[in-house]
């Protein structure tokens, strides 16, 4: 348990580092962070706060479709907007573009690594994957089909709120399902060490979840 704790909040924490890592590098987020950028764009918080409110927003529209949170989800919703704050405020502003990219490979490559870590603790999904998998259940369409069309339509209205899309966007939709293919076998906690309450909804029997994106 207390393995699965540190992996679950180290995960969350180092994700939000990795998110304020492409934001400095101001060469593109990822869908669901290019509408975030887009809504604290036009309101008075910051970047994080903007995550928390959507992250819970998400979560209540779990309720229509019987998704039952984890502590894994509860925690998500909070932590990585505090963490993800935390870190813009001390990482560098770079003005060469060789830095901005270093920002950004690092990124894309440590939001791998904190996926994998908090997908891998086994303390259920993310508001954004819950979200999915709930959609794909009650509609009985396509995993690929659902998300595509969530992550095109946050992508969109980000944009048109002013959100920051780009070749970081690309990267990223390029590089994530990889990294966390390989990475995620390494970090995923054998369900023979963890009792039946511990494996959430949204996750195969396998201790495989239903979906790589944590959030």
């Amino acid at each position: 348990m207390t393995r699965r704790l540190v992996q679950l909040y180290g995960g969350l924490v180092l994700y939000g580092f990795s998110m304020a890592l492409m934001i400095e590098s101001s060469l593109g987020l990822d869908p669901w962070d290019v509408l975030h950028e887009g809504l604290a764009k036009r309101l008075p918080v910051s970047f994080g706060v903007v995550v928390i409110a959507v992250g819970a927003l998400v979560l209540l529209a779990w309720i229509p479709l019987r998704q039952r949170p984890g502590l894994g989800t509860v925690s998500n919703v909070v932590v990585i907007g505090l963490a993800v704050d935390a870190s813009a405020y001390v990482l560098p502003e770079p003005d060469a573009v060789a830095v901005r990219a270093l920002f950004l490979v690092a990124g894309v490559v440590l939001n791998g690594v904190a996926t994998a870590a908090y997908i891998g603790a086994r303390f259920g999904p993310g508001p954004r994957d819950g979200l999915m998998t709930g959609l794909v259940r009650t509609t009985g369409q396509s995993v690929r089909l659902v998300r595509t069309t969530i992550e095109l339509s946050v992508l969109g209205t980000g944009w048109l709120l002013g959100g920051t899309v780009g070749i970081g966007t690309v990267l990223y939709a390029v590089a994530i399902g990889p990294l966390v293919h390989l990475l995620l076998p390494r970090l995923t906690v054998s369900a023979s060490t963890t009792g039946p309450a511990d494996v959430q909804e949204g996750g195969h029997g396998d201790g495989r979840p239903a979906g790589v994106r944590p959030r």
